[in-house]
């Protein structure tokens, strides 16, 4: 039994790497100090803090900021599913457990997969611009059921993609870093996007996937192809999808990530034919933020409570491991 004259032990310290609006955390009350950095004061902070929220999920502030010998946060969770922001040397090497918010994004995703493809196979973009010009232009759609996709990605997210086109009587094929049971191996990438109507990258960002889709990988695809990215924007080589929309190498394509955002008013990404600009919003539905805060407080009363936390990112492979 705790000595009641005994001093109370310090409430631990959580740290949150701020972005408008703001988390809402009131259940800790109490049970947490919780203290607020920007960019500018994250790393004269981050020695204090037990638990760091990377509520900013846009910054890479705490790339620069880590410290490398002495205190450091014993906890880091990104409030996003890629962590490729956030992952320096220094916190890979560490003892510092990492998650992320796996699991929130992977249906509103897939949901937003399913809206491009039916999307460009109905010609959904060009309706509307005869819209806007009041021409009356019939033509032909593309039959969506029958066509075949190739996901690459076999996370959560990969796999919520896969089921919801396969939903719409497209055949799929996962693509994953390890080959086993309905997943594909990478060495088999090439000979299944060769075969491909739709390409969907929907991969974590690492050493092995920054770049994967470059002027080879178009130039094998068939020239009926459409390709989509809604995993990280480096995965693509951005000139080379150019290159290849430019050319007619593939029929179309529909990015939601880029490998800098915001997409500057001068790219040329903005005028390329044949495909389709979103802001990185494929998973952000009604609610995502509450849904966000909601995982990270459940997540917190499990370290408070030291139980074992979930979606605990492996730090050398960049992502959660999964089947």
């Amino acid at each position: 039994m705790r000595d009641p004259s005994a001093p109370a032990a310090p409430l631990p310290t959580l740290l949150v790497l701020d972005a408008e609006p703001l988390p809402r955390l009131g259940r800790l009350t109490g049970r947490a100090r919780i203290e607020h950095a920007d960019e500018s004061s994250l790393a004269d902070r981050l020695p204090h803090a037990d638990v760091l929220l990377v509520w900013d999920f846009t910054s890479r502030a705490v790339r620069s900021a880590w410290p490398g010998e002495g205190p450091r946060p014993r906890w880091v969770h990104t409030a996003s599913a890629g962590v490729d922001h956030l992952l320096c040397p220094e916190l890979a090497a560490s003892d510092t457990v990492v998650t992320n918010a796996r699991g929130v994004f992977d249906q509103p995703i897939a949901e937003y997969v399913a809206a491009l493809v039916l999307a460009m196979a109905k010609d959904l973009p060009r309706s509307l611009d005869l819209q806007r010009e009041r021409t009356w232009r019939h033509r032909e759609s593309q039959r969506v059921a029958g066509t075949r996709a190739c996901v690459v990605g076999s996370g959560p997210i990969g796999r919520a993609v896969a089921r919801t086109l396969k939903a719409l009587g497209i055949a799929v094929a996962v693509v994953g870093r390890t080959p086993h049971t309905g997943i594909h191996g990478p060495d088999e990438l090439d000979r299944l996007i060769a075969r491909a109507d739709w390409v969907i990258a929907a991969a974590p960002l690492t050493e092995q996937t920054r770049g994967m889709f470059d002027a080879r990988r178009f130039g094998v695809m068939q020239p009926s192809a459409r390709f989509v990215n809604v995993g990280r924007g480096a995965l693509v080589v951005e000139d080379a999808l150019a290159e290849a929309l430019t050319k007619r190498w593939i029929a179309g394509a529909a990015l939601d990530t880029f490998e800098t955002e915001p997409l500057g008013g001068d790219s040329p990404l903005w005028r390329l034919p044949g495909l389709i600009v979103s802001p990185h919003m494929s998973g952000d539905v009604v609610g995502w933020r509450d849904e966000l805060g909601t995982q990270f407080l459940e997540l917190y009363e499990r370290w408070e409570a030291g139980r074992a936390l979930v979606n605990v990112v492996d730090k050398e492979r960049g992502y959660v491991p999964g089947r």
